[in-house]
């Protein structure tokens, strides 16, 4: 049941996180340290050679934007040469996280207009176990702007990690709560469904199923030609054994996803499951009925 959770959060999140929001460096130091993991297995012989090689240019590369840097601090062209030389050495197993934080410290103090730079510096952070300094960030972009979706996500993530899920969601719902009139100031300043999915993930996570439900059901019914919220109800119900339910609202989710997620709907819903089907029953269409569980998030 654990890895079907995390299989829910993942698919989740990336519709969430990613669909309609453009790219996002948010999963980058994720992907690098799996790779970095994957990369530190012991490999053939035959295989070192080019490793080594590439190792041994990037490293050149490093040193030449360390050179530049020392005599001008403030070059951003060489910055980010550094940061991406260090990230593809951390990609091969050969880097350190720690080596990217400088830079993206810089880059962060010389682009304060570009969140992604802090948002990545807050990753590197809390990875190298400085949780508080990477929540320090994350705050402070939250005070500027709350809509920040990546940075609303990190918060949110470190505090799961701390096992603080009750803060995770009254950071959320307090979100929620000050959307209308942060909307009503700059429109589309606070994207209430995708907070939303934030929300019920949330809830999916701790097991409360039904209030994950309701909160989706509320996002579905304002927003009926939004996917996101009618996919992440479908595999609740799923993860609930509930197939019939769970593959209607696949069908739905599919009909009026974008065509560019058509594929990694069907992919989901045809992962079979290992729960009994009790969809047919009653009470188990009394907890899932859609006006059973839209009640207004307060």
């Amino acid at each position: 049941m654990v890895d079907k959770r995390r299989g829910f959060l993942m698919a989740v999140m990336v519709l969430v996180i990613i669909a309609f929001l453009g790219f996002s460096l948010s999963p980058l130091l994720g992907g690098l340290l799996e790779a970095n993991q994957n990369n530190s297995q012991p490999t053939p012989e035959s295989s070192q050679s080019p490793v080594v090689d590439q190792e041994a240019d990037l490293k050149a590369q490093a040193r030449g934007y360390e050179l530049v840097l020392q005599r001008e601090p403030d070059n951003q062209t060489a910055l980010r040469g550094f940061l991406q030389v260090q990230l593809e050495l951390i990609q091969l197993g050969k880097g350190n996280i720690e080596d990217v934080i400088a830079p993206l410290e810089k880059l962060s103090e010389l682009n304060p207009g570009n969140t992604d730079y802090s948002v990545l510096l807050a990753q590197a952070k809390a990875y190298t176990g400085d949780r508080e300094g990477a929540a320090k960030i994350y705050r402070l972009l939250l005070v500027s702007n709350p809509g920040d979706l990546k940075a609303l996500q990190g918060l949110v993530n470190l505090l799961l990690q701390q096992e603080r899920p009750e803060a995770a969601i009254g950071l959320l719902q307090d979100t929620l709560k000050a959307a209308p009139q942060a909307n009503q100031i700059q429109a589309g300043s606070i994207d209430v469904v995708s907070v939303q999915l934030i929300l019920g993930q949330v809830y999916a996570d701790q097991k409360r199923y039904d209030e994950a439900i309701a909160v989706y059901d509320e996002a579905i019914k304002g927003n009926a030609e939004d996917f996101r919220p009618v996919f992440a109800k479908a595999i609740i119900l799923k993860e609930q054994g509930k197939t019939e339910l769970a593959q209607e609202l696949f069908t739905k989710a599919i009909e009026i996803a974008p065509a560019g997620f058509k594929d990694q709907i069907k992919r989901e819903a045809s992962i079979s499951s290992d729960t009994p089907d009790t969809s047919n029953s009653p009470e188990s269409e009394e907890k899932v009925s859609p006006e059973a569980n839209s009640t207004p998030i307060e």
